[in-house]
């Protein structure tokens, strides 16, 4: 008995990449500021990151994302 499952896709797109790179520098630059006590740098780094999760769902609706009409899948 063999049940296939669809892959789907694990976010290996441009709107993916994208998001997650803006947000682990969002991330960065958070951890960095909180270390040196800038408040005002951390709470604007949490601003880059709601940025990064934006970007990120506006190029999916863009065609960007996995499955979209932009993207050319590659086969595993």
């Amino acid at each position: 008995m063999s049940i296939e499952t669809a892959d789907p896709g694990h976010g290996h797109s441009p709107a993916a990449w994208t998001a997650v790179t803006i947000m682990l520098i969002a991330f960065t630059i958070g951890t960095v500021a909180f270390f040196f006590d800038a408040q005002w740098l951390v709470w604007a780094s949490a601003g880059l990151l709601v940025v990064g999760a934006i970007v990120g769902w506006v190029l999916a609706r863009a065609g960007y994302g996995v499955g979209g009409s932009k993207v050319a899948e590659k086969a595993h």
